[in-house]
């Protein structure tokens, strides 16, 4: 890909600061839904400071050279619930989660060592184009659900639906998607370098018209947006931090809760390995740079796990790679390693600006939807792009492509207990079995 901006290069610090915050909006809606979801005190702007946290400490460890952000990982959602659900109190509750981040994050650190030592070429035999391509494809498609799922939605609430009519969210979500292609398209050096930013804005503006109408004439079905979360706002809050709240828990717990929380955590944590290996081969594939070897997997993982760790710390939920922020590269081609830092910095210095944090939460869910159409669809292109050079007329590679499409897009999932394998991890299990299988077959 022709990149505007590489990874060494700094663009203006203007022009930086307005990246960066394309970034943040790319990976906001993701990064606090996992504390919405969880729920029992978990603070989203603690879980957006722990991301920022957590993306430093990556960025330290794979020496500023892989732009990438860690966000908050719904691979860990039943390991997280299962913490709460097994805790003595709320605060075990949270302690729990702290300590699950810990085991998963040394998980990381122990392939670390292992592919320090042994190399990655065995990881390239196991996963070659025609294995990780398809795979990295079924992240975005796996995605997609979601971001069509918000495109009729608002913040508006009605015992716990949205209010809008499904017809009004989907114009303002259209109308985010179409200015995200134009201006990404058509647009002139900056509108080109922020479409994100401006189809937000364009999106959030006709929900803004919607909702004001709908206010005066007394019409929900018109309302979008949910002016109301402004009323009781803050200037300055400090976010509830998971290590406050964790050290008042310490006291609840033994040793079969700890024992329930490694069950929980650490197989898991081998499932993100895959996705981990596939979002560096796709984001190697954007870069034109092999990250697995320059900076090394060894240290990518080092990052991600002990960035893990770091974030969880403060916002309770364990990172990873953000694939919403790889389709933020690839689209607007900008790999500024420096834009990702900014963005780190940021993420961490609002999570304490109490109106920027609530303005970030009143947008609505179709307009963030009309943006991941968009971001999930380059991820998913991304992956066919990878194979494009695999021949596909041979049977052998046909079928290792065909499977891994269809499990992950079927939603193949299996779980042992408290532990899911995702669909994305099924079908990459499974594509590898294929591959390994049928290795030694001839081309036809």
């Amino acid at each position: 890909m022709n990149l505007v901006y590489g990874i060494n290069d700094k663009p203006k610090f203007g022009q930086m600061l307005i990246f960066a915050f394309q970034q943040v909006l790319a990976i906001l809606a993701a990064t606090i839904a996992v504390p919405a979801i969880i729920g029992n005190g978990m603070s989203q702007a603690a879980a957006l400071l722990g991301a920022g946290v957590g993306t430093l400490v990556y960025q330290l460890f794979t020496k500023f050279r892989s732009p990438v952000f860690l966000g908050s990982s719904f691979a860990f959602l039943g390991s997280m619930g299962a913490a709460f659900a097994g805790a003595a109190s709320a605060s075990a509750g949270h302690a729990g989660i702290l300590m699950g981040a810990i085991f998963a994050g040394l998980v990381y650190v122990v392939i670390a060592l292992v592919v320090k030592f042994v190399g990655v070429k065995w990881i390239n035999t196991l996963m070659p184009p025609v294995v990780i391509g398809p795979t990295v494809a079924i992240i975005g498609l796996s995605l997609a659900g979601n971001a069509v799922g918000d495109l009729t939605k608002g913040k508006v609430l009605i015992e716990g639906a949205s209010a809008c009519s499904p017809y009004v969210a989907l114009i303002c979500g259209l109308a985010t998607l179409f200015a995200v292609v134009l201006f990404s398209v058509y647009g002139k050096k900056m509108a080109k370098l922020i479409p994100f930013i401006l189809g937000i804005l364009v999106g959030y503006v006709v929900a803004a018209i919607f909702t004001v109408v709908g206010i005066l004439t007394n019409n929900m079905a018109l309302q979008v947006i949910d002016f109301s979360v402004f009323a009781n706002m803050q200037i300055v809050a400090v976010p509830d931090f998971t290590f406050i709240e964790a050290i008042k828990g310490i006291k609840d717990i033994d040793g079969a809760y700890i024992l329930t929380i490694a069950v929980a955590y650490i197989p898991v944590a081998f499932v993100v390995f895959a996705e981990h290996i596939a979002d560096h081969k796709n984001l190697s594939s954007i870069i034109g740079e092999d990250l697995l070897e320059k900076p090394g997997l060894h240290r990518t993982l080092l990052g991600d796990g002990i960035g893990s760790m770091a974030g969880a710390f403060f916002g309770g939920c364990p990172n990873t790679t953000y694939g919403e922020s790889v389709g933020c590269v690839a689209i607007t081609r900008n790999a500024s390693v420096v834009t990702i830092t900014t963005t780190a910095v940021m993420c961490i210095v609002i999570s304490f600006f109490g109106p920027f944090v609530t303005f970030l939460a009143s947008i609505p869910n179709c307009v963030m939807g009309g943006v991941c159409i968009t971001l999930y669809g380059f991820i998913a292109v991304s992956g066919l792009k990878m194979i494009q050079k695999v021949n596909l007329g041979a049977s052998k590679n046909l079928f290792v492509v065909a499977v891994i499409l269809i499990t992950g897009i079927g939603g193949l999932s299996v779980t042992f207990g408290k532990v899911t394998l995702t669909s994305i991890a099924c079908a990459l299990i499974l594509g590898i079995l294929t591959n390994v299988m049928l290795n030694k077959a001839q081309e036809d």
